[in-house]
Parts: C-alpha cells; structure tokens; sequence
C-alpha cells in the first residue's frame, strides 16, 4: 500500500477532503492531509485562491515542508486543484516520487521550468466544462510526462468530488475515485 500526501484545494481541509482521506485510508493507504489554511475552510474557491494568495510568500512552502521532511522518499502526492501544483512541486523537486494524482486540473511541467522524473505514473481528473479547466496544460502535461494520463468527466463542476458542494457530481466522483484507488493499487 501507499503512502500518500494529500494537499487541499483552495476550500481548505473541508469535511470533502478528509472524507476523499477517509476513503484512501479505507483501501490500506497511509495518508497525510495537512491543513495549509490553519483550520480556514472557504465555501467559494475564489475566497480561497484571495486567501492563499495573501499570505506571505514562503508561508505555504514552509507548512509544507514540515509535512514532508520528516517522511521517507517513497510518497505518492495527490493534489486537488490549488493543491496539484504543490503535488507536483514535490514530484519535481524531491527525489523518490512513487507517483502523483491531480484532481480537479492537471498541470504543466514548464510551469516550474522542470522535466518530470522518468518512471513517476500521473493521472489527473477535471470536468469538460470546468470554468477553472486548463486545456493546454493537459496537452503539456500528456505529452510532457510519458504514460500519464487525463480523464475528463462530463459536466462543468470544478470541486465534483465534494459532497455537499454544490459542484459535486456523484456519478464522475465515483468514476474519478475508483480510477484513483485503481491507480494507487498499480504503484
């Protein structure tokens, strides 16, 4: 099994998160979740995106390096949306990724300058209409990084894996968390 790092969207660490946590706990995986917001939950992800873009530079760096120090190298790192690029920047800027899931966008390597490393498997997840959708950072993100791949979900939520938001789509969050937990069982 696994042992994850999982990094929140911009709504913070929501009763969503935790319960997506929950649900990779339930199938054998360790999983780390840490609270970049101190406890900050936002219910419109602008509010959150105003948030984290007003803290001093470093402070969310630095919040999570003190997750991931201590642990081994051997980590898959899952992002949902504001948290894919501190996934990534871990991929990318810590030797020993086990592999990497997106939720809610995928990312694009050029964005931090940077190759992705050989033999780290990748997925991501994003609707078709998600007005927060990023097209050319998943073609970057296909081509870029051997073997990784997208999967977009009918529908135009952006936080669709979120019970009780009102972007939540149950059909495409079961798809979503099954083709995860199938990813993970691969690694």
């Amino acid at each position: 099994m696994a042992e994850i790092v999982l990094f929140h969207h911009a709504g913070g660490l929501t009763d969503g998160v935790l319960g997506f946590a929950q649900t990779l706990r339930d199938a054998g995986h360790t999983v780390h979740a840490p609270d970049l917001f101190d406890g900050r939950t936002f219910d419109d992800v602008r509010d959150g995106v105003a948030y984290a873009q007003g803290l001093e530079e470093g402070v969310l760096s630095g919040k999570v390096a003190e997750v991931v120090d201590p642990l081994g190298t051997d980590l898959v790192y899952g992002g949902m949306s504001m948290g894919t690029g501190i996934a990534a920047e871990q991929v990318l800027q810590r030797p020993g990724a086990k592999g990497a899931f997106c939720l809610y966008g995928a990312i694009a390597p050029s964005w931090w300058d940077a190759t992705w490393p050989d033999g780290v498997p990748t997925q991501a997840h994003t609707t078709e209409g998600d007005e927060w959708r990023e097209p050319e950072a998943e073609e970057e993100y296909l081509a870029d990084i051997p073997g990784a791949e997208v999967f977009v979900y009918p529908g135009s939520g952006h936080l669709f894996l979120e019970p009780g938001h009102a972007d939540h789509d149950e059909d495409a969050a079961r798809l979503a968390t099954e083709r995860v937990l199938a990813f993970l069982a691969d690694l």
